[in-house]
């Protein structure tokens, strides 16, 4: 929903070309999903691509705007080993994603949905 008030410039026209939505999905050493969802309009959002390690495990490749899908191998191996999101995306959409009561990955556009505050390892 765009809205007709706002002092300056308009938000999205901050951006561009570049989609609004970051989001970012990962998969624990306990084999728990994560999700990052990151508002670029938001000033005290941040993405941080690649956990501390050593430099030849680092993703180097990102470019905002392009979606990424190949973090792991057949084999379910890391491609990278200190990239954090094993895959991501951007979109102009909010959307939010969650796990339903019959275990299915399900996603909400537009419509939020009350998420349980979590801490990441």
């Amino acid at each position: 929903m765009n809205s007709n008030y706002y002092l300056g410039n308009d938000p999205q026209s901050l951006l561009g070309d570049t989609p609004r939505f970051f989001y970012g999905l990962r998969r624990g050493q306990d084999g728990s999903l994560y999700l990052m969802r990151s508002d670029q309009i938001r000033g005290d959002d941040a993405i941080q691509l690649n956990d501390p390690g050593e430099e030849a495990g680092n993703y180097t490749e990102f470019e905002v705007g392009i979606d990424f899908f190949e973090g792991r191998d057949v084999y379910h191996n890391k491609v990278f080993e200190n990239l954090r999101y094993e895959q991501y995306r951007w979109d102009d959409r909010a959307m939010f994603y969650y796990i339903d009561d019959d275990g299915q990955l399900v996603v909400r556009i537009n419509n939020g949905y009350p998420y349980e505050e979590l801490t990441a390892p």
